[in-house]
């Protein structure tokens, strides 16, 4: 397949994904919105019928009252809409452009020989394995007796998806390595959804169906799944966006780095979910949650921030390598012209690449100089070339940096 048609496959496959996500994720929200807004019915009738909240509501230029029952309507009406269309669409783009960029191309984009020696089927096999894995033993958590103390089950996962978020960048590259943790906290949402949450509304709807007194279990299982899946959200959108972060997935330890943000975002949207129950506290949130993520995200971003003692060692190497003055700017750009400019062209050499990544070119002189200020953070955290597919030597790295810092003198 040429590399322009796996770009067009790659450009439709993420604006679906996009899509699909958006539908997903804004119901997801809301209807956890709409139970933490629910207060009791005023109207005896309503509490009579069996139901067991409603909130009044103005959008669109309209009014809206909606109600939810305790455990079912007396009677089911005729029109009943079901929301899991844009969960298992969100899976099946997702799938797609996993399979499209990181596995038929897992040389480029999930293999990094500096981090681990795996051949293209060992880190496929290990992808799935892992998609899979996370998905049983999260299951196997929810359905023991440690489902009924959320807080030690809380715990026990955080553990884990931290065990597992170390493993994953221990194996693949950093870029590879994020994007599969959030493949896997993704998996497990939409297993949420087709294992849990629609079989027990199928089950209480046929129980309805058929005369028998629903099951409030069912619902309630359900409903901890997706009490599960509003937390694992902030984490996975994260993980969608971090490709174009290499200062988080090149960092030295981007494990902690992936925990941190991950940990901050979960922080962030349990404010965002307590907020919607201020109500039953006289209208007031306690802050914490958020300024918890808030710090946390500050601290990784002071730890990321570049350091002098980092510039002082790197000196020190282009110093070794026999550039104690700022290399001449003539071997600079064989030195990009060799490591950089088969994929950052107008016509890349590079197999796989249609068009320059994220439209940067080096070809020429200007361009180069243009351009430092950009190139210089992926080159520092190693994640440029990608997958070290041109085989940038430590040298080579040491003499650009040192070039960059003098000024990028031409």
């Amino acid at each position: 397949m040429s590399a322009y048609v796996i770009e067009w496959l790659s450009l439709l496959g993420r604006w679906v994904h996009l899509i699909t996500g958006i539908a997903w994720i804004g119901s997801s929200f809301y209807f956890v919105w709409l139970d933490n807004h629910l207060t009791a019915p005023t109207d005896e009738s309503l509490a009579r019928r069996g139901v067991g909240g409603e909130l009044w509501a103005v959008h669109g230029g309209g009014f809206y009252n909606a109600q939810k029952y305790r455990v079912a309507p007396q009677t089911l009406p005729k029109s009943l809409h079901w929301f899991y269309w844009e969960a298992y669409s969100t899976l099946l783009s997702g799938f797609f452009l996993l399979g499209l960029l990181y596995y038929a191309q897992a040389e480029i984009y999930l293999i990094d020989p500096r981090v681990a020696l795996l051949s293209k089927p060992a880190a496929i096999a290990i992808s799935v394995g892992a998609i899979v894995g996370g998905w049983l033993v999260y299951d196997a958590l929810c359905r023991s007796p440690l489902a009924r103390h959320g807080v030690w089950l809380g715990g026990i996962l955080a553990l884990l998806l931290s065990a597992a978020a170390f493993e994953l960048c221990r194996l693949f590259s950093g870029r590879g390595a994020f994007i599969q943790f959030g493949a896997m906290l993704g998996a497990i949402m939409v297993a949420n959804v087709f294992f849990v949450i629609i079989p027990g509304q199928r089950e209480m709807v046929r129980a309805k169906a058929e005369g028998r007194e629903p099951d409030p279990q069912a619902g309630l299982r359900g409903k901890l799944r997706s009490v599960h899946n509003t937390y694992f959200t902030l984490p996975v959108l994260f993980t969608m966006i971090s490709n174009h972060y290499p200062l988080t997935f090149g960092a030295r330890y981007n494990w902690l780095v992936l925990v941190a943000i991950s940990t901050a975002g979960l922080s962030i949207r349990t404010y965002f979910v307590d907020r919607h129950k201020r109500h039953e506290r006289g209208g007031k949130t306690a802050p914490w949650p958020a300024l918890l993520g808030l710090a946390i995200l500050a601290a990784t971003a002071a730890a990321l921030a570049p350091h002098p003692t980092s510039q002082a060692t790197a000196a020190s190497q282009a110093t070794a390598a026999g550039a104690a003055d700022p290399t001449p700017f003539a071997a600079i750009q064989r030195i990009v012209a060799a490591r950089c400019v088969p994929c950052h062209a107008a016509a890349p050499t590079q197999p796989g690449f249609a068009t320059a990544p994220k439209g940067l070119m080096l070809d020429t002189p200007d361009a180069l100089l243009t351009h430092v200020a950009q190139i210089a953070p992926p080159v520092a955290a190693g994640t440029m070339p990608i997958g070290n597919l041109t085989n940038m030597t430590d040298a080579e790295r040491a003499q650009l940096l040192d070039w960059i810092r003098h000024g990028a003198p031409r």
